[in-house]
């Protein structure tokens, strides 16, 4: 009888850890703050400088994807959990890729069709 209520009290507090999660240090957030704080600068920066044309916007897009990789590893705590990653991040621009192939195969089947149909694209 003793052994059973040991057990009964013990469970209490097993489910309550469990409950409480992963807590990060509040560094790794601040740093994050920070990195999301320099990249945006260096993103208004290149605004700024004047710079055009492929190199502007090379910057900017470099800066966003830097700026959502944060984001999405920290705050949305994909950086803990591999398979969640991978579904997340990697499945929707392979389903992408798959969608544009099957459009830039239609766009060749169309435009062969016009050209036999019509005689001209």
């Amino acid at each position: 009888m003793a052994q059973l209520s040991q057990t009964a009290e013990a469970q209490p507090k097993a489910a309550s850890d469990d409950h409480g999660g992963q807590q990060h240090p509040i560094r790794l957030y601040l740093l994050v703050w920070g990195l999301l704080f320099l990249l945006s600068a260096a993103s208004y920066f290149v605004d700024y400088a004047g710079l055009q044309g492929l190199l502007r916007w090379s910057l900017i897009l470099i800066f966003m994807a830097l700026k959502a990789g944060l984001i999405i590893a920290v705050f949305m705590h994909m950086a803990w959990e591999r398979l969640a990653l991978s579904y997340a991040v990697l499945l929707p621009p392979l389903v992408l890729i798959g969608l544009l192939a099957i459009l830039l195969i239609e766009s060749d089947y169309t435009a062969a069709t016009r050209l036999v149909e019509f005689g001209t694209r």
